[in-house]
């Protein structure tokens, strides 16, 4: 499995790299906090669904998933589902958003505190 760290990430956003970062959480977690410029690919019992895994994902796209924390199973699913259909650059971020937030990096979301 091919992992980014916190700190590659955040240089690859703060570079505007072209990246498709992926939630893989469900819907109402996404709307409660995320890293920003995150798509939802929720999971369903730690399985996509073909159509909504692969929907504005290309084969060739830079990819990272990740989903709360280092043992949640969702980003391991997600990263050998994509890898399994021929999805070439996926990697997880195994911290995911606990990681990120306890960093304090920037969040957005419903349950995000406004300064």
């Amino acid at each position: 499995m091919r992992l980014i760290s916190r700190t590659e990430l955040k240089i690859k956003l703060d570079n505007w790299e072209d990246l498709k970062l992926v939630f893989v959480l469900g819907e109402w977690q996404y709307r409660s906090k995320h890293i920003p410029g995150s798509c939802n690919l929720p999971c369903s019992r730690s399985l996509f669904t073909a159509s909504e895994a692969l929907e504005g994902l290309e084969q060739d796209d830079q990819i990272v998933v990740y989903c709360s924390t280092e043992v949640c199973n969702a980003s391991i699913s997600a990263y050998y589902f994509l890898v399994d259909r021929g999805f070439k650059n996926v990697s997880r971020y195994a911290g995911g958003l606990l990681d990120w937030e306890t960093a304090g990096y920037p969040l957005s979301g419903e349950m995000v505190a406004t300064q």
